[in-house]
């Protein structure tokens, strides 16, 4: 399951729908404690996740800012470092052995 969602305010390039509903599907899985719905829950998990999505882009169109754009590699780069930095694996690294 996972444990952090990601900002996807304010990036150059700007966030795709993909992202958008990657992050709703996050939120849905980790507030209903499910990783995967069972059969009996399926359309109300895939409600959940289409209604964050829809009203996360609905959000993500309103805010403002006067920040410039975040850089994606810059980010990812940087969220790297923290987590070498704290010893946790770093995604696409080799493990450590």
């Amino acid at each position: 399951m996972c444990r952090n969602i990601r900002p996807l305010f304010n990036f150059e390039p700007p966030t795709t729908d993909a992202e958008i509903r990657d992050a709703a599907l996050q939120f849905v899985r980790k507030i209903s404690g499910m990783r995967r719905a069972s059969r009996a829950n399926e359309a109300a998990f895939a409600r959940a996740v289409d209604e964050v999505a829809r009203v996360s882009r609905t959000l993500l169109g309103a805010l403002e800012t006067h920040a410039p754009p975040r850089d994606r590699e810059r980010e990812a780069a940087r969220a790297r470092a923290r987590a070498a930095r704290a010893g946790r694996p770093v995604r696409g690294a080799p493990a450590r052995g």
